[in-house]
C-alpha cells in the first residue's frame, strides 16, 4: 500500500509538472498587449493638431495634441521622431460645439416665453490623417467624433475643461485603436 501511494504523489507530481511548463509556453505565445503593430515600426511623428472650429477654445489644440503624444509614447514602444518617422499622424480640430440637449420650463417676460435648456451637450470633431510608412494599405483618413452631456446649471467656465477632457480622451481612445489595435 505504501508503494501504491508514492507512485500516486510521483504521477501528480508529472502533471503538476507538465501543467506548469504548458502554461507558460502557452504565455510567451500570446500577447497580452493587444497591438497590432509590426516590430519593424519604431518612431512616430504626431503634428499639432490646429483647432480650425468656429468656435474656439484657446487651449484645444494644444491640449489635444499633447494627449494624443502622451498617449502613443506612453502606451506603446514607438519614439517619437522629427523627420521620416514609421507612423505619421496630423489632423485638424474641425468642430467644438456646446448645444443644449433638453428644455426645461419655460419661463415668461416682458418680451415674450424664455425656455431653459436642462443639459448641453458638448461636441468636438477631430479630422485624422494616418500614414503608415511601414505598410501604407493600413494608412486612412478618418473623422472622429465625440460629445459629453452636462447639466445646464452648472458653470460653463468650472467644469469646461473637464468635460473638454473627457470628450478628447474618447476621441483619442478611438484614434490609438484604430491605429495601434487595429479593431
Amino acid at each position: 500500500m505504501v508503494k501504491s501511494q508514492k507512485s500516486e504523489v510521483r504521477i501528480r507530481k508529472i502533471i503538476l509538472l507538465f501543467s506548469l511548463t504548458s502554461l507558460l509556453f502557452l504565455t510567451g505565445c500570446y500577447s497580452f498587449t493587444g497591438s497590432s503593430l509590426s516590430p519593424e515600426m519604431k518612431t512616430v511623428k504626431i503634428n499639432t493638431f490646429p483647432n480650425n472650429a468656429a468656435n474656439n477654445l484657446p487651449s484645444l489644440s494644444q491640449d489635444f495634441t499633447v494627449a494624443l503624444q502622451n498617449r502613443f509614447l506612453q502606451r506603446t514602444t514607438l519614439k517619437g521622431a522629427v523627420e521620416n518617422p514609421n507612423l505619421l499622424i496630423e489632423g485638424e480640430i474641425t468642430d467644438y460645439n456646446i448645444t443644449p440637449t433638453s428644455v426645461g420650463a419655460a419661463t415668461t417676460t416682458q418680451q415674450g416665453n424664455t425656455i431653459q435648456a436642462q443639459q448641453n451637450k458638448l461636441t468636438i470633431t477631430v479630422k485624422v490623417h494616418y500614414e503608415n510608412n511601414i505598410d501604407p494599405q493600413l494608412s486612412f483618413d478618418r473623422t472622429y467624433s465625440d460629445e459629453a452631456v452636462f447639466n445646464s446649471d452648472l458653470d460653463l467656465n468650472t467644469i469646461e475643461t473637464a468635460q473638454v477632457r473627457i470628450v478628447n480622451e474618447r476621441i483619442i481612445n478611438k484614434i490609438f485603436n484604430d491605429i495601434v489595435a487595429n479593431w
